[in-house]
């Protein structure tokens, strides 16, 4: 079984408080699909990890279009939710009585045969309504939320994590799965239709023919390989009304599923804000990835020099994902195609390859003596030493104190230190920092309220 990580989708009235509840959630104010300023439209994701549990979180506000009416919005995302998510959440206004609007979204929400919960949220408010008056929806779990407060967040993640398996509890296979992802029309079916040799997937002309995840196992060499091509991802407020509107959820699982991801751009329409959008999900979903140029046939005037001049504009705009590889195909002319293949098992050696914690901590103390970490007056960041935890995505954790200080563009320049010393060309790189400190720290701090709890209870 390949690891997928579940998918848990918040849906609701507007101003019930999804987004805040979002927020508090995934512990960020800013989701891995950053919110544009003046829209309400964007898809917003964040990755939540909690008790040995993993999962997605959608905040289906996001989805939601704002001119739409409120029936067939919401209809569109409880659809959508009971199709792709594995959990639901319903989240209600506790200072509101329940309306004919939240009736139809619980009573949609219960018919999708998932499981879901009932969040009540403001239950801060002096007018907050008991639980009992929520009973009428119908929905058995029912929990109490401030996201103002930080009030039942925790109530709500052991809820969630309780109905997923935890990490550890996923089975690998031996199968090699690369998704082809991209915006609509870039040509990931006829690409798709050509690596797997023969007509798989229906080709039109018409962008966003794949609504779904096609799939199709393969045999290269002595590998088995299973594709994966995706309903295209449109820009947020240009994305139709119906299925196509919610591809984004679907092209998040099949880069969840996958092991790397083509990002294919066309010859013709480069550099899109929306790619790099979608190089970024990749890259936190610690994903495989290479940017595929196709059409390149179709290209006027091209030759080498074109190739040479497009490489380093394309390479600017992917500067926060320098380590991914850049090919040029055309699934008319054939040209790379089955080079794909080939860069597909050289990423995953790259993901797999194991390190030498001596050597490790040989570029660890050379980095550190070439360029000491700045930090505040008496509090300089010391790094003691690296070890890798894991692969596919390479991590590494590193020991040491004050590591709160340390500055994002320091560990940019441990990450480029790591990749001169191993080539992880292909794949991202994780970095997990351990402030013995600042875990001594927490450790107390969470005893003393523990304690004063057990205080509280015992008075009460």
């Amino acid at each position: 079984m390949a690891s997928k990580l579940p998918t848990v989708a918040i849906i609701g009235q507007a101003n019930v408080g999804k987004s805040s509840l979002f927020n508090r959630m995934v512990r960020s104010q800013q989701a891995i699909v950053a919110r544009e300023a003046g829209t309400t439209r964007d898809n917003v994701l964040g990755r939540v990890e909690y008790k040995k549990h993993s999962f997605w979180l959608v905040d289906t506000a996001g989805l939601k279009d704002p001119t739409d009416d409120f029936e067939a919005s919401i209809q569109e995302q409880i659809t959508e939710a009971a199709e792709a998510a594995d959990i639901i959440l319903v989240v209600v206004d506790s200072s509101q009585y329940s309306s004919d609007q939240d009736k139809f979204v619980a009573k949609k929400a219960l018919r999708s045969k998932k499981p879901v919960i009932l969040l009540t949220n403001k239950a801060d408010l002096k007018d907050s309504l008991p639980d009992d008056d929520f009973k009428r929806l119908g929905i058995k779990e029912i929990i109490r939320t401030s996201a103002e407060h930080n009030y039942g967040i925790t109530d709500t993640l052991d809820a969630i994590v309780s109905l997923i398996p935890a990490k550890s509890e996923y089975i690998p296979d031996d199968i090699l799965r690369i998704a082809l992802i991209g915006r609509p029309n870039v040509g990931k079916s006829y690409l798709f239709n050509t690596m797997a040799g023969k007509q798989q997937a229906i080709v039109a002309n018409v962008a966003g023919t794949t609504r779904d995840v096609n799939r199709i196992s393969i045999r290269y060499g002595a590998r088995d390989i299973e594709l994966l091509d995706t309903a295209g991802m449109r820009k947020p407020g240009k994305q139709e009304v119906g299925i196509e509107k919610f591809s984004v959820l679907r092209t998040l699982q099949a880069i969840e599923e996958s092991d790397i991801c083509f990002l294919l751009m066309d010859a013709n329409e480069l550099n899109t804000q929306l790619d790099q959008r979608i190089a970024g999900i990749i890259d936190e979903a610690g994903k495989g990835m290479a940017i595929v140029v196709t059409k390149w046939d179709s290209v006027e005037g091209k030759d080498a020099y074109t190739r040479d001049d497009l490489a380093p504009t394309i390479s600017r705009t992917f500067d926060f994902t320098p380590w991914a590889p850049l090919i040029f195909t055309s699934s008319v002319t054939g040209q790379n195609v089955t080079k794909l293949f080939d860069l597909a098992l050289d990423i995953e050696a790259r993901r797999e390859q194991k390190t030498r914690t001596r050597i490790l901590n040989d570029m660890l103390q050379k980095s550190v003596q070439a360029h000491p970490p700045a930090g505040l007056k008496n509090t300089h960041p010391k790094l003691r030493y690296i070890v890798q935890t894991d692969t596919k995505p390479p991590w590494f954790v590193i020991h040491g104190s004050n590591l709160k200080f340390l500055h994002w563009s320091y560990k940019r320049y441990l990450e480029r230190q790591l990749r001169e010393t191993y080539n992880y060309t292909g794949t991202p790189i994780k970095f997990s920092f351990r402030d013995e400190k600042q875990i001594k720290a927490n450790r107390e701090k969470e005893q003393l309220e523990q304690t004063k709890l057990a205080k509280q209870s015992k008075e009460e």
